[in-house]
């Protein structure tokens, strides 16, 4: 059995990781290439970083030895609705040698195992956007959020760096000075902390800064507001709290009070010892105190357990995740 080898790769729209592994836990390769995600970069290009991640990660393998592997990919399923994609990433898995079948998956599914074996639960994600989903059967089953910047992300970066902006704006109205984090997001947005002596013209400078580039580059200001939130800064505290409810609320839709089944926390506000980890943690048990509260891993690892998991010499699914999937703190 430990001559099997199975691929497993983790899609973004900024970097492309692949990892190939034998049954017995060891890892022979990985590979990272550019961002892959064919809705962000087309289906060419993705499928070009795609192959270089491959490569780099079956470098000293022999293809024939990789029986299965599973692609966690953002928009999986138009991936699949879209022959001509679903070509390109065909001919990138055969341009690496590859003649075994291979999977797609949402990245969800993909990051919720990375955190657990269990068949049924939900994973909780929360980066630049937010998203929570239930699994059922390891399948994404019934999700919510995930709207994009404009309908929806509620707690995401996105969000924080919205309402940063948007409370900097009310003390601007109202004649008040910025507070700490009010004074960052000036300094992020126009190089001066200083108000203009006339304020209106301080909110012009920041309304032309902020509409002069893409809405959703609101959350490169997140950090400012996790840092603020460190300090004790009572509106970027505020701004944690509130986000942090609005995730958990996110996942209310879709999970039954009482449950009992594990709760997966992904994304970059969520996987990191953020204050928003914490809050996030500490109303998810307030909820479901009978919940195992885990944290996603390594992508590409959960995504090559799920190609594993389902091969004949494969007899204890949760047994083969301990090898496969390093825990996480």
């Amino acid at each position: 059995m430990s001559d099997t080898v199975v691929v497993g790769l983790d899609v973004g729209g900024t970097s492309t990781r692949a990892l190939a592994v034998t049954l017995a836990g060891e890892r022979l390769g990985t590979g990272r290439a550019g961002g892959g995600n064919p809705t962000s970069h087309g289906a060419g290009r993705a499928a070009a970083e795609l192959l270089t991640a491959l490569r780099a990660a079956l470098s000293g393998v022999d293809p024939a030895r990789v029986r299965a592997g599973t692609i966690g990919l953002a928009g999986a399923g138009r991936l699949l609705a879209d022959p001509a994609g679903r070509a390109a990433f065909d001919g990138a898995w055969r341009d690496a040698g590859l003649r075994c079948p291979y999977a797609v998956h949402g990245d969800a599914l993909v990051a919720y195992a990375s955190g657990t074996p269990h068949a049924h639960g939900t994973v909780l994600i929360a980066g630049t956007g937010a998203i929570a989903a239930q699994v059922r059967d390891l399948r994404l089953d019934r999700v919510a959020d995930g709207h994009g910047w404009l309908l929806g992300d509620a707690g995401s970066g996105f969000w924080l760096g919205r309402e940063a902006v948007r409370r900097l704006l009310a003390d601007l109205d109202a004649g008040r000075a910025p507070g700490p984090l009010g004074r960052r997001v000036l300094a992020e947005l126009l190089g001066v902390e200083r108000v203009a002596d006339r304020p209106r013209d301080t909110v012009d400078a920041v309304v032309q800064a902020v509409t002069r580039r893409p809405p959703v580059e609101l959350s490169r200001l997140a950090p400012l507001v996790v840092a603020a939130a460190v300090a004790a800064e009572p509106v970027a505290a505020g701004l944690i709290g509130a986000a942090a409810g609005h995730l958990a609320d996110s996942a209310a839709r879709i999970r039954p009070p009482g449950a009992t089944d594990p709760v997966v926390l992904g994304g970059g506000l969520l996987t990191g010892d953020t204050p928003l980890a914490a809050a996030v943690g500490a109303e998810l048990a307030r909820r479901w105190p009978d919940a195992p509260l885990t944290t996603a891993g390594d992508g590409a690892a959960g995504a090559a357990w799920l190609a594993a998991r389902d091969l004949p010499e494969v007899a204890d699914p949760a047994a083969l995740h301990a090898l496969l999937v390093p825990a996480t703190p």
